[in-house]
């Protein structure tokens, strides 16, 4: 019966965990969209910054976005 409870508190660990990852995912693959769409949408706030920062930013947030999007999906915690 102990197994048993560990078994569902880990497994509940892991969805929590999946959300997480999926969620800061979005999270992040919107802000490169937003710092390379900066000027076709007009943001000002965004396009007052340096455009090679911006764009820097911009593929960090691409990779690490795509990193946690991969590691949510495939659960490897």
């Amino acid at each position: 019966m102990d197994n048993d409870y560990r078994y569902r508190q880990q497994k509940g660990y892991n969805n929590i965990q999946r959300i997480r990852s999926i969620t800061m995912a979005t999270i992040l693959l919107g802000m490169a969209f937003l710092m390379f769409a900066a000027d076709k949408l007009n943001i000002e706030q965004i396009m007052g910054m340096d455009k090679v920062f911006r764009y820097f930013f911009g593929f960090i947030c691409l990779f690490y976005g795509g990193f946690r999007l991969y590691r949510g999906i495939n659960n490897t915690f």
